[in-house]
């Protein structure tokens, strides 16, 4: 399943910071940035619920915001994108 994983952390403590740091490298390990705060990621059922978890035991839902987008399938029938974007095939070989 393609997810668009989304947040906002607040960076006005150090603690804030940190969290941001962390959020950002689960989202990295797992989909590719398109934008600063915004991650597209392909995931099975049990990838997508581990996300989840991990997500949320980083976050201060206090302070903080995060959503997660779930698209439905096949999903490049509702993604459509323009302009200058280099995407990554994760299903396809790695070439290294």
């Amino acid at each position: 399943m393609r997810i668009i994983v989304t947040y906002d952390v607040s960076t006005e403590t150090a603690a804030g910071r940190k969290r941001l740091r962390r959020v950002a490298k689960l989202c990295e390990r797992v989909g590719q940035r398109v934008q600063k705060s915004v991650f597209e990621c392909n995931l099975n059922q049990m990838q997508y619920e581990a996300l989840e978890r991990q997500l949320l035991a980083e976050i201060d839902e206090q302070v903080d915001n995060l959503r997660l987008y779930r698209f439905t399938e096949p999903a490049d029938l509702y993604v459509k994108q323009w302009g200058n974007f280099r995407a990554v095939d994760f299903d396809g070989p790695l070439i290294i």
